[in-house]
């Protein structure tokens, strides 16, 4: 019955008042110029989205399924009649194919996330995940601050050269057996779960491969303003080696643990039947496999599937274990994909980015309005899809102002943005990290918006700094 009390039913009612408000406006009033009936549409059912998900008054994966509805009803060439012609003297738009929202469950990300589940299923039933951990954290000792050290600097360091997500998998993985450990109630868990996402959306940032928005940047910087593999680690390292320490003093802050120390308990030995083996072999085979995905030419969603092909023919995965996947995350992660898709297809993405005039602007506030525009879009649609948006229009501003020569050129604004890009992690939509650890069922979507907020600003401001003072 709580699920219907005041606090719960007031939030609904903000939840969906404000989009209904935005969607009876007249677009005149909006301060985007040539907003289009379907972009107008679209952006009530982005605002009812983010309200949903920050304020969470229904589950955050029944939010994304009636994203996906409103889209298709609203803005698809298969949805209501009534919704598919305009009566204003507004454009119209283009209608969305109905089969490209519906595509967002069938999206290479779902796939990588079934693939990961897989993997850190079969890792618990073999014990492959305890072992593990008392490999790789034995150094860290018993206390749990120290504990939560070494899954970000293990996690940082994996995510610098291998996906975030897949690093995140095996990292949950390896929590689940210290999570064990931990009376149940203690808040310190949230700080133990919430780590392994921010250190693997904070670690990419340290190398040109370690996460798309860094790639899409360097497909910009050629010619003189060309920046090498160890120059761009120049600039990440140190910000990601002060970033993270942030974060970890701040996770202890947040979610103090009552203990002292923590019993992990890990002190069996690798089982030696055949089906563990197997998940050894498996287990360790696609992690090569996503570490070398240059080598062979297979991506990492390619990869994914490896390990659920393997598991299930080999009956370590049988109809019992694939109910453990996680679908309610999966619902969620499609909703994301479909709210990003929407946007990319509708135009109305462009339509934000474009909406501040640049050429009226100091090079330090054209900086900081790139920057924040980034950080935002990123924390509600996919940091990729929002980083080949803005990369372009940052370029384009960069070449056209010589002024921004005092803040590093295009190098400085590009990186700026590629940055920025990588901070968004206040939803558990934000990022595929940050969905898997909230599918973990230990920590709230609140928890990650407040933990998310305050490392997203700060590392804005660290950036800033850096780019007044060092150029």
């Amino acid at each position: 019955m709580a699920r219907f009390s005041a606090p719960h039913l007031i939030k609904l009612a903000f939840s969906f008042g404000v989009p209904l408000l935005v969607l009876m406006m007249p677009s005149d009033w909006i301060p985007i110029d040539g907003l289009t009936v379907l972009q107008h549409r679209l952006l009530a059912i982005f605002l009812l989205a983010a309200l949903l998900w920050v304020l969470e008054p229904v589950p955050v994966f029944a939010t994304s399924i009636l994203i996906i509805a409103l889209e298709l009803i609203m803005l698809s060439n298969k949805g209501l009649n009534l919704f598919r012609s305009g009566t204003s003297d507004h454009p119209f738009g283009e209608l969305l194919p109905y089969t490209d929202i519906l595509s967002a469950f069938s999206s290479p990300i779902i796939i990588l996330f079934m693939g990961g589940f897989a993997l850190a299923i079969a890792a618990s039933k073999y014990e492959l995940d305890s072992n593990l951990a008392r490999v790789l954290l034995k150094p860290f000792g018993n206390e749990p601050r120290f504990i939560m050290l070494g899954l970000m600097l293990i996690t940082a360091v994996f995510s610098m050269f291998m996906s975030n997500t897949a690093t995140t998998v095996m990292m949950l993985a390896l929590l689940t057996p210290i999570i064990a450990s931990v009376p149940k109630g203690d808040i310190g868990i949230k700080a133990l779960v919430l780590c392994v996402p921010i250190a693997a959306n904070t670690g990419g940032i340290a190398t040109p491969i370690g996460t798309p928005p860094n790639a899409i940047a360097l497909q910009y910087l050629t010619g003189e303003n060309t920046i090498s593999f160890l120059e761009w680690m120049s600039m990440g390292l140190p910000f990601v080696v002060v970033q993270l320490a942030f974060a970890w003093w701040l996770l202890q802050k947040l979610f103090p643990s009552s203990l002292k120390n923590v019993n992990l308990r890990l002190d069996g030995r690798f089982q030696k039947s055949w089906q563990a083996w197997v998940v050894y072999c498996t287990f360790g085979g696609t992690i090569l496999l996503w570490m070398t995905t240059s080598l062979h030419g297979m991506n990492t969603y390619v990869v994914s599937v490896v390990p659920l092909a393997v598991f299930t023919l080999t009956g370590i995965m049988g109809k019992e274990e694939l109910k453990l996947i996680n679908w309610d995350v999966l619902w969620l992660v499609a909703g994301g994909i479909a709210i990003g898709l929407a946007l990319d297809k509708t135009g109305l993405a462009a339509a934000l980015a474009h909406a501040v005039d640049y050429s009226t602007l100091t090079p330090f506030a054209v900086v900081l309005t790139l920057s924040i525009i980034c950080w935002l879009m990123a924390n509600f649609m996919s940091n990729t899809a929002t980083a080949n948006l803005l990369m372009p229009i940052a370029a384009a501003v960069a070449s056209s102002m010589e002024s921004l020569t005092q803040l590093g050129g295009v190098q400085g604004l590009l990186v700026v943005v590629a940055f920025s890009a990588s901070l968004g992690m206040i939803l558990p939509v934000s990022t595929p990290p940050n969905s898997l650890a909230y599918s973990t069922g230990l920590i709230e979507s609140k928890d990650m918006a407040k933990a998310g907020i305050i490392v997203g600003i700060v590392g804005l401001a660290i950036v800033y700094t850096a780019l007044l003072f060092l150029n």
